[in-house]
């Protein structure tokens, strides 16, 4: 090979893998975007004022936005130079026809990230960007190129391994001139694998369509039996297409990421105060801890004073002598306050504990969880996460709130979905997946049997049943017909950060052996769980048990 040869490579870029639904329904795939260049150094200069008019009138272009970009390049010594990026069908087919003519212009190809349904399941789904120069020291070693496309976040980010594929391409040899000599070899990229998620795109529809009206929430849709994810929705919520846009608009960058709205935001994985469905907890405690029974009936009353504060029946009545699965039915406060208070702080803590909270759920997308909060003795006398250790004790305010799910516990809906998922399959602790991909991320936690008695799981249970049979949650049912027995709980919290209160509700079908668990979480919306939460669980109920007839 003489010395003014030359090696060139020309990289050939792999095929990004599809993510799909349980159905096949492509969430996210990849296109062949198509630009208009020029390469300034090798234009014809004698026919350039020619072929300049031919193209501006052929597409639509101004000329003098291509005289523009031709001069910049030629100044910037760019070896190309995009003229029009994007080009529609009828621009592709226009050039193509008269390609013969418009010598100093090429087509040019690359393939982008495509997200066919926009916003649906975004924050499930994730995004990609290019890698930045400080990324590519360390990530060229894994056979990354510069500006190469990399998972950001959810699952382009989790299985981002598997989905990215090879590099591959042409090794030529070029004279000193730069001409093409001869090809030495083709290295094919390998395509990137695709991932088919656990979700189901009609429940997903469902869910995304139930929050439309709502300021803030989620929806957690799961299979309790092994934590299979078959819906998760955020809202306020983005369209994934934003990210693969060559030029990103100031208003439109502005509302994603510094918008008070937070629309990156996945709320099914933050903690909030969850109010009276974490009364399970406290009513799992009260059974364990021997001290309150399962025949236990107490007094309710308007209101019970802890410190210098009289903590409220939500009737402001109180519902008389009543046990465990009436104080679920109706949801007393006034009950899960004497349960909390005679057991104290940190048996709830570790019965919580036992049902998942205060820890990460297993999801793969973890990068978007936060763990929460629930209070011990020992995290007050630490400083509660913010004072001088010692100056901040546990006081009996605090048992109160901690009681009905109030101010020192904050959980997510994922959380609540596991641990109301543990009741409904009589006692397992599952792992939330969203693919049952096998490799270093696949799921291979089966069910873990949780240490509590099974009689007292039934009696909550129970007691769940009677939620929706004559309680707080009875509106279930209406304008649904053939619908599986039901179970859940309804939960109006107050907003711990001083907004307006949360909506809550749980709830899984059928009762006995049951198949689907819903956690329906309206932010910041007053007036109720049973209110606000239980109409969008009706709405995803609806549309599987219609699917599943």
């Amino acid at each position: 090979m003489s010395d003014e040869n030359r090696i060139r490579l020309i990289a050939s870029q792999p095929i990004r893998g599809r993510i799909l639904d349980t159905n096949g329904y492509v969430l996210a795939d990849s296109k062949v975007k198509y630009s208009l260049i020029i390469k300034p150094q090798s234009v014809n200069k004698s026919n350039w004022e020619k072929h300049k008019l031919s193209i501006s009138d052929l597409l639509n272009i101004d000329s003098n936005e291509i005289q523009k970009n031709y001069f910049e390049g030629l100044k910037n010594q760019k070896l190309s130079v995009t003229i029009l990026d994007d080009l529609n069908e009828d621009q592709l087919i226009k050039f193509k026809e008269n390609e013969d003519n418009l010598f100093s212009f090429e087509i040019a190809t690359r393939l982008i990230r495509n997200y066919p349904y926009k916003s649906l399941a975004a924050h499930v789904i994730g995004y990609t960007q290019p890698i930045t120069e400080s990324e590519y020291k360390f990530l060229s070693n894994k056979g990354y190129k510069l500006n190469d496309l990399i998972g950001r976040t959810g699952i382009e980010y989790a299985y981002e391994d598997f989905i990215r594929g090879e590099w591959g391409g042409e090794m030529v040899e070029v004279n000193s001139l730069n001409k093409f000599q001869r090809s030495l070899g083709i290295k094919p990229s390998k395509q990137g694998e695709d991932i088919k998620l656990t979700i189901d795109i009609n429940l997903q529809l469902v869910a995304e369509e139930v929050l439309k009206d709502k300021k803030a929430g989620a929806i957690v849709v799961m299979d309790p039996r092994d934590g299979a994810i078959r819906a998760m929705a955020s809202k306020p919520t983005f369209d994934l297409n934003f990210f693969s846009k060559d030029f990103k608009p100031e208003k439109e960058y502005n509302k994603l990421f510094n918008s008070t709205e937070k629309p990156l935001f996945n709320r099914a994985l933050n903690a909030y105060d969850p109010g009276s469905v974490w009364k399970i907890v406290t009513a799992l405690a009260g059974l364990e801890s021997g001290k309150f029974p399962s025949d236990t009936v107490l007094d309710t009353k308007p209101c019970i004073t802890y410190g210098s504060q009289c903590f409220r029946e939500h009737n402001d009545l109180g519902f008389g002598v009543i046990g465990y699965e009436d104080a679920l039915r109706v949801s007393s406060n006034t009950f899960f306050y004497q349960v909390g208070y005679g057991v104290g702080v940190d048996q709830i803590h570790d019965l919580a504990k036992k049902l998942g909270f205060n820890s990460l759920s297993g999801i793969e997308i973890f990068e978007q969880e936060n763990i929460g909060l629930v209070a011990s003795s020992e995290w007050a006398k630490l400083g509660r996460g913010w004072g001088e250790p010692g100056k901040t004790p546990w006081v009996a305010e605090d048992i109160a709130s901690m009681s009905i799910g109030q101010f020192v516990v904050q959980v997510s809906p994922i959380q609540i979905a596991r641990a109301y998922a543990a009741i409904a399959n009589g006692g397992y602790l599952v792992t939330p997946h969203l693919s049952k991909k096998e490799g270093k991320l696949s799921i291979d936690k089966k069910p873990t049997k949780i240490d509590i008695d099974p009689k007292n799981i039934r009696l909550v249970k129970n007691g769940l049943r009677k939620v929706v049979e004559s309680g707080t949650g009875v509106a279930i049912n209406f304008g649904v017909s053939n619908l599986p027995p039901v179970s859940g709980k309804t939960g109006t919290a107050e907003d711990g950060e001083g907004g307006l209160d949360h909506a809550w509700f749980v709830c899984y079908t059928p009762s006995e052996k049951s198949e689907l668990l819903v956690v329906a979480f309206a932010q910041n919306t007053p007036g109720g769980g049973s209110v606000h939460a239980l109409p969008m669980a009706r709405q995803i109920l609806k549309a599987w048990n219609e699917n599943n007839l």
